[in-house]
């Protein structure tokens, strides 16, 4: 990543949950702002569905049958997404990606050299364990890029919505 003054690319890492689109509204904000590419990624961690396979917790047809209602949770969540963008007048490239979430992500953000990487607030950690092994503790802690994560979800959307 070289030093750029500002921002050219940003990406958005979406997952299954609220957090994600209230980090997707403020992505599409500050790449309408700085008028930026924007890229949101959803990655369907078929690497902890294959270690469930192992385990024998789950049989292989179940293990597929998983993964496809993964695979369309991240489509719908992504066409929310650029719904989201394209109404705002943003280009959005948008991939879902398979294997480890946060290997994906950081390959993602290197492939596309990413200035900036928004997401969602984080979930509180349990315990110490889950602080270390959260996948987006470590992608927040881990990303070669700047990161933002997105907390308060009512003055983004005010924002969004008066864009």
């Amino acid at each position: 990543m070289s030093f750029k003054t500002r921002p050219e690319k940003i990406m958005v890492f979406v997952e299954a949950n609220e957090e994600s689109i209230t980090a997707a509204q403020y992505a599409v904000c500050l790449a309408r702002w700085l008028n930026c590419e924007l890229y949101a990624v959803y990655v369907v961690d078929v690497k902890t569905l294959h270690d469930l396979l192992k385990a024998k917790i789950f049989v292989e047809m179940e293990e597929m049958d998983y993964q496809h209602d993964l695979e369309e949770d991240g489509r719908r969540y992504l066409n929310y997404v650029r719904d989201l963008a394209e109404s705002k007048g943003v280009h959005i490239y948008t991939d879902l990606l398979k294997g480890d979430v946060v290997a994906e992500i950081q390959r993602k953000v290197e492939e596309i050299d990413v200035d900036l990487l928004v997401m969602g607030k984080l979930e509180e950690p349990e315990s110490r364990r889950d602080f270390y092994y959260n996948d987006g503790e470590r992608i927040f802690r881990r990303t070669p890029c700047p990161a933002i994560m997105v907390k308060e979800d009512e003055p983004v959307r005010l924002m969004y919505d008066q864009l």
